[in-house]
This record gives C-alpha cells, structure tokens and sequence, in this order.
C-alpha cells in the first residue's frame, strides 16, 4: 500500500503543479473547448455547430458566416453553451442559403478570439457532366465507358447492363470509384444498353444509356502493346483514395506493371491493383506523393510502352512554430513568430481580437513574424495565427500585456510643421508638461498620410533640441508627424499627430511613348501618366518633339497636362523618325526623354498586318510581361510575330520569333531600374507588318526607403521531377516568413550548356509549384528559383538539373536490307531511325514466311540499341520471307520499317540467284548492287586516277619505242603478222594489229565488285559468298606452248578471239599445294610479261572498276560460242614447246620495258626459225589461250 499511496501523492502533487502552468500555456483567460468542424446535411435538417469557450466570465460568444455575423431568428439561435442551432437548414440563392463558412468568436475583458473555419453544406447532387457514349469493339478487344458526376457527398457509381445491377468487380468487368467501366475480353453477352448510376444521401441520378455493339473478331495479327487510356495527374487530400486508370492493348494481351519515377517502392500496404491494371491507393499519405509510371509489355518479349502521370498529395495547414505571450513595456517591441506547412503553402493572417491586423507605421508582418514597435497601451490584446489553405485552417494565439510606468514623462506639446522644399520639413514641438528634466532623447516618427500599410520611419535625436529637419521626403507629399519622449524607465505617450505637404518639383522624369501606325503617313503617340513618385506635383504640360533620322530639324508639340495621346500626321512613308517628350508641373520642365525610333510603313497596296495593341507590364524588378492583341479590323492573315527588345543606348538585339497564337511573352533577366525599348510586329507570306513600339522602365528591387532591409531568402528545398518527355513538374519550399502582399516566382529554366542567354525561359506563378511544359524530349535542364515580395527580389535559388524523358520513336529504321550469306541463314542490316534527341534502347525485329505472315505467326527477335544488325537464321528453302524492323526505348515502341521480301530458293543452278531481298528499302535492284553517293564519288575519283596513270604510261612507251632498234621492230612485226594471219583462219573480221586489248575472260554469270580491294565476287543479281568446299580465284596468267598438233587443235576450237599482247582473266578451281603458282606462270610471248604485270596490280589494287553492260558485253564478243575457259592442269604445264623458255622467278616480271622488247625479238625469230608450218608460227608469235 505504501507504493500506492506515494505514486498518488506524485500524481497528486503533479497535477497541482501543472495546473497553473497549463492555465497560463493555454491562455486561461480565454480559451476554447470545443470549435466546430465542416458538416454536410440534408435540406430542411436540423444541425449544431459546436463553440464552448473557457475563460474569465463573463464570456460573449457571437457566431461569424462567412465574416459577417449571423443575426439570430426562431430558425437560427444560439444555445446556452455558445454552440449554434439551426433548425431547418435553406439551400435558397444568395444570402438566403445556409450554407457558408462559420466562425465562433468569444471574447471577455482580456481580448476576443476567433474559432477555425467549419463549412456547413447542403447534400446535393447534379446533372452528369459526363455522359456515356456508344461505343463498337469486336470480340474479345477491351470495352470502356465513362460518366461524372458533381455531388456533396461524393456519390457512389454503379453500373447497369440492360436495367441489371452490374457487379462493382468480376475477372473481365472493373467498375472504377471514378465513375468508369472497364470490360476486358468482350463476349457476345456483353452487347447491350449501360447506363451509369449515381447515389448519396442527397438523391439518386441514372445516366442516359449507351450501347455496347460487339463484331465478328478479326485476324489476330501481332500488335505492339498500346496504352489507351493512361494515369491522369491528381491532386488527392491526405487520408483519401487516389485511382490511376491504365488500360492497354496488344497482342498478345500485355502485362501492367507499375513504378515511380524517383525508383522508390511502391507502399504495398496502401496500394492496390484493380481489376486489370489500375491502381488504388488509399489512406494516402504525403509519402505517397510522385510520379507513377505504367507500364505495357507484350509477355516473354520487351517490348513495352509507358505512360506517366504525377500525384499531388493535399495536406490541410499544420503550425511548426507557435507565437508566445509576452510583457512588453510601453514604447518597446513585440514580436511574434508563426509558422506553418502544408499543401499547397499556407497562408498565415494575423488577428487582434478577432479582427484583421493591417500593416501601418508601427506595426509590420514579414518573415513569417508580427512585429510592433512603439507599444502603445490599445496594442494589449490577444492574437491570433490564423494559417489555411484549401484543405482546412488552424489557429493559435498568443497575449501581449503592456507594462505602464508610473513616473514616465507626459507627451511632447504643440508640435507644428512648415514646409522648407519639395523634399524637407521643419518639425518643431516644446518639452513635456511634467519630468522634462528626466527626458534623455526624443524620437520623431512620419510616414505617408495617403494609403494603406504606408512604412513609418524614426528618428532620435538628443534632449538639447525641440527642432529638427526631414529632408529625405517627396514632393507633392502628405505627411503625419509625431514625437515621443524617453527616459531611463520608458517612453510618453505619443504626441498630437500633425499632418504637412511638401512643395511640388519638376518631373523626375519623362513619361514612356508608345508609337504605332495606322497607316504610311501618320504615328500615333501615346504614353501613360507620370505616377506621384515620379511627377512630383500636377503635371500641366507636355512637349512633344520629332524629327527624321536624316535631319536635324526638330519639330515641337506643346500639348495640356490632361492629354496621353496625339496622332502625328503627314509624316512621310517608310521613313524612321525619332521622338522624344517632356512633361512639366508648375515649377518647371523636366527631364526629356532618350529619342525613340519608329518606322513608318511602305506606301503599298500591300496587305500586311496592321500593328498589335502592345502593353508592356513590370511583373518585378527583372521580367517584363508583353501582352499584345490585334485590332478587330486587322483582315490580314498573320504567320507569326517578332519581338524586338533592347535596354536603352544599346544596339537592338535579333528578334524572338513568336507563333501566330501567341499574345503573351515573359522577358527575363533584365536589370533593375532600366528604361527598355520593345517592338513588336506581325507578319504574313506579303511581309513585316505595321510595327508597335513601346518603352518602359524596370522597377528598382530594393527601394530608397528599404536600402537598409535585407533581401528576402529564396525558396528553398528545390525539387523537380520529370512528368514526361516535354515536362518537368517543379516543387519548392516558401521561406518562413509572412507579409500582407502578394507573393510571386520566377522560375528560370533553360538547357544545360545554352550559349544563346536570349533563349532562357522565365516563367511567373504565385503557387510553390510549377509544370514546365513544352520541353525537348531527352534534354536535361537547370531550373532556379527566385522570390519576389512588395519589390524585393530575393537571390536566386541553388540551381538543380532534370533531364526529361526520351521520347518513344515515331521513325522507323531506315535502310534496311536483307541478304541471304548461307542456304539457311539471312543478315538483317538498318540504320537507326533519323530523330534528334530519341533514345533507342532496343530493336524489335519481326519475320516470318508468306504461309506464316498470312496465318499472323511472326518471329521475333530483339537486339541492343547499339546494335543495327541480326543473323535470320533457319530459314527454309523455296519460301519468300517478309521482314520489318522497330525501334523502341523505354517510353513506347516506334513505327515498323516498310517489308522487305527474301526470297529464299533451293536450286542455286536457276537463273536468279537466291540472295535477292526485294521492298522498298532493299539494297539490290535489276541485278545492279546500289552504291550510295559516297562509294560513287569515291569509285569516280579512284578512276579518273588510273585513266591519267595509263595516258602517261602509254605516252612514255611510245616515246621510248621510237628510239628501239629499226630491226627488232621488224622482226617483231613479222612475227606479229604471222599469227595474224593464222588468226584470221579462226576469225573472219580479224582485229587491228598490235591491238592492246585486256579482255577479262569469266563467266557470264559472275563478276569482282573490287571496290576497297575485297575478295568479294558479284553476279547480276547480287553478292556471292564463296562456298566451303571449294573456291574461284580469279588470276592473271601465261600459258605454255603444246607441241604436239592435237593439243593446237584444240586450242583452235575452245580459243577465244584476241590480240597479241592480250593479257586474259579466267578462274579455276584452287590448286593443289604441289602444283604451281600460276600468278607465276608467265610467257615470253610479245606482251605476255607486260600484260601480266599489269593485271597482278590491278587485281591487288581493286582497280577493275564497277560491273556494267558495256563490259558484259565486250565479255561475250571476245569468248565466242565457246567462252568457258578450260582449267589449267598440270599435264599441259609438262608439255610445253621447246620454244618457250622455262618459267621466271616473279622477279623478274618486273623488268624494264627495253629489255623485255628485245627478248620478245629473240623468242620470235627462234620461233620462226623452228617452226614447221604456219599453224606452229602462229602458235609461237601469241599469247596462247589457256588450255
């Protein structure tokens, strides 16, 4: 028992402790126990708002609607404990209705507070905003239909089907709580008339009703994944139920996944998926908020597509700082802080007694805080923080007690004022009535007596004097003074206010023109009044002056102060003039304006654009809004406009090219308290428009006044998030602190690296976030943010960078060929698809046999980004395959390539070859292999080299021949004119002697594509890959003499026609190791070891050239009706002529021409002379074919 006792002794002696100190943080003078809260009835219901305040009696509760009170009648009356009672609740117009927001203010000796805000509304329910529509799908697609509806309280959405209840949820039909129907899979059953059904406590509606027509199915072709109905950006408040739609479709049907952008989890305890891919999440939190991405993927493939959308989570105003009560003595300073978060930002008003605290001299709300210099008795009361925002409000309240001394000294007597200048006041006042001689200062206060929330500024001065100058006013002023005495122990009252004007002064400056034309001789000149800050007294004139660039005459206008516009006239056409004006006030003329230029238009009959209605509007220190509109009586079509700006003396910038639906355009990073010039014109196909000039000034970011008061901070706890491909969703923090004006952003987004600065985009809001749209896809950006506030700017935010999304391709691969390399295997080739800032993160390459492409069974394969190539590989014979290629990233797939056909044969032996691929994108055509312009220029350049190589090579062999012995020309001419002779036997139109004729001798089916010295063998149709068993070579060769008559014979009868110094080309299948080189099997023939030196270059240097039908033909004409040459054997090589010397090492091909012309004249006089017949003459004296 002893334990017990103490641990109630404890408790006991705690609450008796607590109690008082409970009393004083709660405000026991006066406090509330119960506020009322948002309630929704029904009409003609009756309903309570709760209000018990606690407090020092006696305690008066009044009750506020919408701040103003509610009178009580026998329908609407208070009850004994403060709470109101209303019997039968009216939904009636206007002020009639109850419906509103309440407040309960209680109030006793000590001050007055305020209750939070309770909305009282009436259960109602309206007509569909959305109806749903008829819709026809075939069978087994995905059906929706869609209604909304605006009701109090959110409704409950069912659906019917031919007047039957529909279930909310099945395995094909999802029934949204936005009021959508999903069916997927669609049956016949499901044809039919839905109607949507909408429920509360208020009343019941059904919508008009929409029939469901399902067709025969179609064929089952393979399909993408699409995404038709994607996640919508939502704004949801804490605690309720987001729904993001996704619906999608493909064949096969596709997979919906979810994520969120930032890689986070997805909060499985509060989300769900319903139905076939939506996704609900409830009880949402502010960690819930981001952007969520949905995903469609074709099943055992990647192909994909996303759609994304941002979730704003709604969060009613919370206080992070409370103010405190506080003692302050008279004359001194409070200061109170508060501050709150929320979604969106709160706004924080401050309340005396239940009423509205207004800035004024003494009393000032910045940086979240309420301050009040110079206590004055009247300033002790209770205050409030009221902070709300659109999800809800909150209060807290803090007391300011005054202390009054009892020894102070009385208030400063018969203050009067003079005034001394435009600008200076004499302020002369005598000593207090009693304790003057305790006074150790006086502090003189003045302020504007013209308009609200006016600064108020202090002066102290010494206790010698009772006199004292301000000389920092404005002219043409209204000022209140007063003064206060100091002691040691506090301050007097306040002195009589006195209120005096300052003198009038010239015009601190001149107004600012705006000069348009109406037509080619005339300009229109208008300008705005001079506000007081800048007239400095009644302005009572203006001159006006212009002249033309060229002259220097001026001409003058004196024009009355009442006037803000004159229209110049006989002007001449397209002639730029300059004007200028000055404005006056009683004392004098002022300041002329900087010259201002303006063109007049051409004399035309022309029709262009007549000039916009321009007006130019400072949003702050350091961006410009132009806002533009064309006349009503502007017929001319316009194409656009362009917007010239440039400060004033400096040189005018290149213009911005705006769209023809623009009429608004925010100019950035201007400097403060400049004077800019804009212009602004149309444009058509005709030409430039009537243009529109106007200037105006920056205002300055810190005034004269507030020099000494520092900048506000810049947002803070930048964050961004890419929404999409073309737009970032930004979010920042207010700074803590308060003020009565508004507040407003600018947001400076521009790409990373931008040199051009007159690109950078400045956007305005006044809410702490911000889409940026329009953006480029796959670019990353830097965004910075900057606050302005009553004429302060702050500095600009730390910058933070995004990169949008890549966009999904709408290209498709260009360039893409299909070859066949083996009987079963195809190469599939492309270029990526031609789109600046798109991403490819994989190709989806789709296949398949006419048999199989009518049946819709493609084959698919998928390949890296980097990669633009695929190996087709089992492919089967006497088939004709289609092929089409896409490119996907990871934001959707692209369009297919157009099909390419391959057509695949069995029988190579045919006279088309197999590796043919035709379509609109193949690389062979007609037989010829299609060289792009490059490969041309190239082969073009390489040629025209070689024709100059051989002219001079031809021009230094005739040279140098000219000076061979006369004899040996002889003996080779005989030797020559013998086998032409015996040559004729075999050709009746024998050829010109000592022709030089190269005549590539292949077959007429194949040809070298030499193009970059390959290997590569073509034929009419296309590339011929070498096979595995056995390969053709082509070579330059000589071949040896046979002795015997038959062996002539037959080289009669398979010889081709040609010409002495010919050198051939043929292939043969490759030899043994054992067996000759036959690049070295050379002639001594005439010509034989010149011809082939020139054929083992050019075979080495891929100088044959393109294949042609000159060519072909020149083939066909030199091989006769026998033109497949013979293989090359061993046995022939054995049985060579005596006459025909042993082979030379390849060495010695290579020398010079002199020496092989003399050894030509030897071989053919031994041959003469050795010969038994003319047939063995005309053996010896050519270059045999191959045997």
């Amino acid at each position: 028992m002893a334990p017990v006792k103490r641990t109630l002794n404890q408790r006991l002696l705690f609450f008796l402790l607590f109690l008082p100190i409970s009393g004083v943080l709660c405000f026991s003078e006066l406090f509330f126990i119960k506020e009322p809260h948002d309630v929704t009835v029904m009409r003609k219901e009756a309903v309570i708002l709760d209000c018990q305040a606690h407090g020092e009696s006696p305690i008066d509760v009044r009750w506020l609607k919408n701040g103003v009170r509610v009178v009580e009648n026998e329908r609407v009356y208070l009850l004994a404990n403060g709470s109101l009672f209303i019997s039968e609740v009216e939904s009636r117009r206007g002020d009639k209705s109850d419906e509103g927001l309440y407040q309960c203010l209680a109030q006793n000796k000590f001050g007055a507070i305020l209750s939070q805000k309770a909305r009282l509304t009436i259960a109602s329910i309206s007509s569909f905003t959305i109806q749903p529509t008829s819709i026809v799908v075939t069978q087994g697609s995905i059906a929706r239909f869609s209604c909304k509806i605006s009701a109090h309280p959110p409704p409950i959405i069912t659906w019917e089907l031919n007047r039957v209840t529909l279930p909310l949820t099945t395995e094909r039909i999802t029934v949204l709580p936005s009021g959508v129907l999903q069916i997927h899979g669609v049956q016949r059953s499901d044809a039919g008339n839905y109607r949507c059904i909408a429920t509360n406590i208020a009343s019941r509606r059904r919508s008009m009703e929409a029939t469901l027509t399902v067709t025969a199915p179609s064929p089952q072709l393979p399909q993408r994944p699409r995404i038709i109905v994607g996640p919508q950006n939502v704004s949801v408040s804490l605690h309720q139920t987001a729904i993001l739609e996704c619906m999608a479709t493909g064949n096969p049907r596709p997979i919906i996944s979810w994520s969120r952008a930032d890689s986070k989890s997805i909060d499985v305890y509060n989300t769900k998926v319903l139905g076939n891919g939506n996704l609900i999440i409830t009880d949402i939190k502010p960690q819930h908020g981001g952007v969520y991405m949905c995903r469609a993927t074709t099943p055992g493939t990647r192909n994909y597509t996303v759609a994304a959308a941002n979730v704003t989570v709604l969060a009613p105003p919370s206080l992070v700082e409370w103010p405190e009560s506080l003692t302050r003595p008279r004359a001194g300073t409070a200061r109170f802080v508060c501050q709150a978060e929320g979604v969106p930002t709160p706004l924080i008003t401050w309340l005396k007694n239940g009423e509205k605290v207004h800035s004024n001299g003494r009393i000032k709300m910045y940086n979240s805080k309420l301050v009040i210099n110079q206590i004055i008795p009247e300033d002790d009361a209770i205050y409030q923080c009221q902070v709300e925002n659109d999800q809800g409000s909150v209060l807290t309240m803090a007391r300011l007690i005054v202390v009054m001394s009892e020894d102070r000294p009385s208030a400063p007597r018969n203050i009067q004022a003079d005034t001394v200048s435009s600008s200076a006041i004499l302020l002369a006042w005598e000593r207090p009535l009693y304790n003057s001689d305790k006074v150790i200062a006086y502090s003189v206060h003045y302020m504007k007596a013209e308009g609200l929330n006016n600064e108020e500024y202090q002066v102290v001065i010494g206790n010698d004097t009772t006199r004292y100058i301000i000389d920092d006013l404005e002219p043409a002023r209204n000022y209140t003074f007063y003064v206060v005495a100091y002691m040691p122990m506090g301050a007097s009252r306040m002195s009589d206010h006195v209120f005096q004007h300052t003198l009038e002064d010239v015009p601190l400056r001149a107004p600012e023109l705006s000069l348009t034309s109406n037509s080619p001789m005339d300009i229109q000149v208008s300008w705005q009044p001079l506000p007081d800050k800048l007239s400095r007294g009644r302005v009572s004139a203006y001159r006006l002056s212009y002249r033309t660039s060229a002259e220097n005459t001026v001409s003058q206008i004196e024009l009355p102060g009442e006037k803000t516009q004159h229209l110049l006239e006989n002007l001449q056409p397209d002639t730029i003039y300059l004007l200028r004006i000055t404005a006056a006030t009683s004392i004098g003329w002022g300041e002329q304006s900087a010259w201002t230029s303006h063109r007049t238009p051409k004399a035309s009959s022309a029709r262009v654009p007549l000039a916009p209605d321009l007006h130019l509007d400072p949003l702050n220190c350091t961006t410009i809004l132009v806002r533009w509109q064309l006349a009503p009586r502007n017929s001319a079509s316009v194409q656009g406009y362009r917007l010239f700006y440039h400060e004033e003396s400096q040189s005018e910038s290149a213009p911005l090219q705006l769209r023809a639906s623009d009429n608004t355009h925010t100019i950035g990073g201007l400097d403060p308290r400049k004077k800019y010039h804009v212009k602004l014109l149309a444009y058509n196909f005709v030409g430039d428009g009537y243009q529109a000039d106007q200037t105006i000034s920056t205002p300055g970011c810190v005034s004269v006044r507030d020099r000494l008061v520092p900048p506000p901070p810049p947002p803070h706890n930048v964050y961004s998030k890419t929404n999409s491909s073309t737009a970032i969703l930004l979010h920042w923090g207010r700074p803590a602190f308060t003020s009565s004006h508004a507040v407003n952003y600018t947001v400076r987004c521009n790409p990373v690296g931008l040199q051009n600065a007159s690109l950078v985009l400045y956007l305005q809001t006044n809410e702490p976030s911000l889409l940026v749209r329009g953006l480029e896809p796959n670019t990353k950006y830097e965004f910075a943010i900057r606050l302005h506030i009553d004429q302060l700017s702050s500095p600009w935010s730390p910058v933070v960078y995004q990169t949008t999304f890549p966009d999904a391709p709408t290209l498709s691969p260009s360039n893409v060929k299909v070859t066949l390399i083996e009987e079963d295997t195809a190469l599939v080739s492309w270029k990526p698809p031609e789109e600046s800032n798109v991403a490819v993160t994989h190709y989806t390459i789709l296949y398949a046999s006419r048999h199989a492409w009518i049946a819709g069974e493609w084959q698919v394969l998928q390949r890296e980004g980097s990669i633009t190539m695929a190996l087709l590989e089992n492919l089967k014979p006497d088939q004709i395959y289609f092929v089409k290629v896409s490119a996907s990233n990871k934001m959707g797939d692209g369009p297919y390539s157009q099909t390419v056909e391959l057509n695949v044969r069995s029988d190579p032996s045919s006279g088309h070859d197999q590796r043919l691929s035709r379509g609109s994108s193949t690389g062979f055509s007609d037989g010829f292999y299609h060289l792009d312009q490059k490969s041309m220029t190239g082969i073009t350049v390489g040629v025209c080299i070689a024709l100059i190589c051989i002219i001079i090579c031809a021009f230094i062999i005739v040279c140098r021949g000219k000076n061979r012995k006369f004899s040996a020309v002889k003996t080779y001419g005989e030797g020559v004119g013998t086998a032409s002779s015996s040559a004729g036997q075999l050709n009746s139109e024998g050829q010109a002697e000592n022709a030089d004729v190269t005549v590539p001798m292949m077959s007429q089916s194949f040809f070298i594509d030499a193009k970059g010295g390959s290997n590569l063998i073509i034929n009419s149709q296309g590339p011929v890959q070498p096979g595995s068993e056995k390969t053709e070579k082509w070579f330059p060769f000589s071949s040896n003499m046979k002795r015997d008559n038959k062996a002539a014979q037959n080289m009669r009868q398979g010889m081709p026609l040609y010409e002495p110094g010919t050198t051939v080309l043929t292939y043969e299948e490759e030899l043994s190791p054992d067996q000759p080189n036959p690049l070295q099997s050379l002639l001594w023939s005439p010509g034989d070891t010149e011809g082939s030196s020139n054929s083992e270059g050019s075979h080495d240097t891929g100088d044959s050239g393109r294949y042609s039908h000159d060519e072909t033909e020149m083939t066909n004409l030199s091989s006769g009706h026998s033109s497949r040459p013979p293989s090359l054997t061993a046995e022939d090589s054995e049985d060579s002529d005596n006459c025909t010397p042993a082979e030379e090492p390849l060495e010695q091909v290579e020398e010079s021409l002199a020496e092989r012309k003399l050894k030509e004249s030897v071989q053919n006089s031994c041959c003469q002379q050795e010969a038994h017949s003319s047939f063995q003459s005309a053996l010896c004296g050519r270059v045999p074919e191959c045997v």
